[in-house]
């Protein structure tokens, strides 16, 4: 069942220049190349082709805009950490990000995706410093809870949130089971909420 069934695809953007009208609310999602990015973001609001999805890593080349009905959008942002990139595409990803992060108003909280069996990484902790620079909530889905027995996947959870501590929840996520999908999509509604009505984030937490 489709989590927004008015969810359309409204713009994809290569400059600041080019976002909507800067209101309403917005919840971005973001990590890595090959992280399970678009998979989740289908998953997550039901819709199976909203987000594409590509075997071969780095395909999302620009800030994709999603409307989910009314003033509330989701915003695809470019994977990174994917070497095969020219350098220079890398570097004005980068600076298109930290350009979203840093002057979006309507940004109320960031989706972050991570794959259970690489864990944190140096990127993905440069991203949390950036979008700490409002600062905005963060959530954190573990994807692909499904390649790992019961015993990593906790163990995955436990290691993250010690470093992340009360910087994000988070949460063992898998598109292709579907464990952890309420879970995610009750974070989703709440990230999109009121943010003078949010509940600051205390700590990290898993949810199944």
């Amino acid at each position: 069942m489709a989590l927004y069934p008015q969810a359309e695809f409204l713009l994809s953007a290569n400059d600041p220049r080019q976002f909507p009208v800067d209101r309403g609310t917005e919840v971005a999602f973001a990590g890595r190349s090959n992280s399970g990015k678009s998979s989740a973001i289908n998953t997550i609001l039901g819709r199976r082709s909203l987000a594409r999805t590509s075997k071969s890593p780095g395909q999302t080349r620009l800030i994709n805009f999603f409307g989910l009905g009314g003033e509330e959008r989701l915003v695809d942002l470019p994977g990174y950490g994917f070497a095969k990139v020219p350098v220079a595409m890398r570097q004005h990803w980068g600076e298109l990000i930290q350009t979203y992060f840093e002057g979006r108003e309507s940004l109320n909280g960031v989706v972050l995706i991570i794959d259970a069996r690489r864990g944190l990484t140096d990127q993905d902790r440069q991203l949390i410093d950036w979008i700490e620079t409002a600062p905005r909530q963060i959530h954190v889905l573990l994807t692909k809870e499904d390649k790992l027995n019961r015993n990593e996947a906790r163990q995955a959870l436990s290691t993250l949130t010690r470093e992340l501590g009360s910087r994000a929840t988070a949460q063992l996520f898998s598109a292709h089971s579907g464990s952890g999908l309420e879970a995610a999509r009750s974070r989703l509604r709440d990230l999109l909420g009121d943010r003078q009505k949010s509940t600051p984030v205390a700590s990290a937490t898993g949810a199944d």
